[in-house]
């Protein structure tokens, strides 16, 4: 019988709570996930991938799809740095209009960090006088359903009901887990224009994987800025 190749364990927090897991690299096998997902270009095939792979390389006894998204974000770059070494190599274009030069960048997966993380972010918000909200980051599982992704609208919307947890109205208290999703859905297209945009706001606020990012187009010499902003913009 062949050798297997045996593969190193690290530790790594997780963000949101705290708590050490045990990690391994991922392998080949693993790695054509990801690169299958990436030649699809899709979104949800690529969420998919990364949530698999950190299924398979996880080895501490913990709940993966009740993690935030940006635990998920920043346990999937810490596998790819152990993995696949600490840099990324992305191809961008130059920000100068009448350009057409683009550079390829390698990132230093160590500087990115988690934005907002630090920040008390209120997370109740009041609607009007006898109703108001609780609201949560969303989690790896309430990734939507391809109907409820159909246009940008409807991604926003559904995504805004995943990210409430309780409303209060008058002495009544609703969970929002102990209620249907559609009608959480109705409740918030039954929002003024004013009281969506709190929501939307604090969605805005949540934590997220960042990294700043300089260079100067070989091309015409412009000096490029851009903050990339979530997982998928370090597989661009």
């Amino acid at each position: 019988m062949l050798p297997i190749i045996a593969t190193p364990k690290y530790d790594m927090i997780v963000p949101s709570t705290g708590e050490t897991i045990t990690y391994r690299p991922y392998v080949v096998k693993e790695e054509k996930i990801l690169l299958i997902a990436l030649e699809s270009e899709d979104d949800f095939a690529i969420e998919k991938a990364v949530m698999n792979i950190i299924k398979a390389c996880v080895e501490s006894s913990i709940k993966i799809d009740g993690l935030t998204s940006f635990d998920i974000e920043m346990i999937f770059i810490t596998l790819r740095s152990k993995s696949v070494g600490e840099g990324i190599k992305l191809g961008l274009k130059c920000d100068e209009e009448d350009c057409n030069g683009s550079e390829e960048i390698q990132l230093d997966l160590d500087k990115i960090k988690i934005s907002n993380l630090e920040n008390k972010i209120d997370k109740h918000i009041k609607i009007n006088d006898d109703i108001s909200i609780d609201m949560r980051w969303l989690r790896a599982n309430d990734k939507l359903t391809e109907a409820q992704r159909k246009t940008k609208t409807d991604s926003i919307i559904h995504s805004a009901a995943k990210a409430i947890e309780t409303i209060y109205s008058g002495e009544e208290i609703f969970t929002i887990k102990d209620t249907p999703h559609k009608e959480v859905v109705a409740f918030i297209e039954s929002l003024s224009t004013d009281q969506f945009a709190q929501i939307l706001e604090f969605m805005e606020a949540s934590p997220t994987l960042t990294y700043d990012l300089s260079y100067k187009c070989k091309t015409c010499g412009h000096e490029n800025e851009r903050k990339l902003r979530g997982l998928t913009d370090f597989f661009i």
